[in-house]
């Protein structure tokens, strides 16, 4: 996969990423004061379903790269399920688990916030997220879309990675301190999720694709019409 391309998505989709920040500054001025308890609820509804729109938007992703073609549209009728699990459970538990919790976690470390802590949902609340995962991809081996749920996804995992600081915070905030979480925001998100939904499901298309079957390129291959139903 050509290295301009990946810095082209970076580059596409660092403005929606800031927007998706700015929004969890925010967020952060109306709940800083949330209890640790009600904080870590929120998390808990928004970091699953963050991990379903990511387990779908991967899996789809590398099925769309990888299906057969008739006239540009993906033939969804074939579907190598156990490969697609693979795929999409550790492109979306184990970059969203980066995204939402051990990126802010850093933060909150940086920022020697009083109740800081780690939450790893596939292991705290494996009954909730493991399955919906699971789940993500099942839509994806026979209904695989990108649209709404990359952007549904980085907006999820931006409020995610706001409410795992959220319940470190303790007391309030400075401005600097505003800035940090920023910065953390915008990390958590921009990277994490451009390699779950873009780098990572494209990477690994390149390396199971057949030796004599021509890597497509990405530009060439029009999602949209893709993912259109058969007639």
């Amino acid at each position: 996969m050509p290295i301009a391309y990946i810095l082209k998505e970076l580059r596409i989709h660092a403005p929606f990423t800031i927007f998706g920040a700015l929004t969890g500054i925010v967020l952060i001025l109306f709940f800083q004061a949330m209890p640790a308890d009600d904080a870590y609820t929120v998390f808990y509804v928004l970091h699953p379903v963050h991990v379903l729109l990511s387990a779908l938007t991967t899996a789809s992703m590398y099925r769309l790269h990888t299906c057969g073609r008739v006239g540009g549209k993906c033939l969804k009728g074939h579907c190598n399920l156990w490969l697609l699990l693979v795929i999409g459970y550790l492109g979306s538990v184990g970059i969203a688990t980066l995204s939402d919790s051990i990126i802010p976690y850093l933060g909150e470390l940086l920022l020697n916030m009083p109740n800081r802590g780690m939450h790893l949902g596939f292991i705290e609340k494996w009954w909730l997220v493991n399955p919906l995962a699971v789940a993500g991809v099942l839509i994806a081996c026979y209904r695989p879309t990108t649209k709404f749920p990359h952007v549904g996804h980085v907006l999820l995992s931006t409020w995610a990675s706001l409410f795992h600081i959220i319940m470190a915070v303790g007391e309030q905030l400075s401005w600097i301190s505003y800035g940090v979480v920023f910065v953390f925001l915008f990390l958590a998100v921009w990277l994490p999720c451009c390699l779950s939904d873009i780098v990572f499901p494209l990477l690994v298309a390149n390396i199971t694709r057949p030796v004599n079957t021509p890597s497509p390129d990405p530009h060439a291959i029009n999602l949209d019409e893709a993912e259109k139903p058969r007639k």
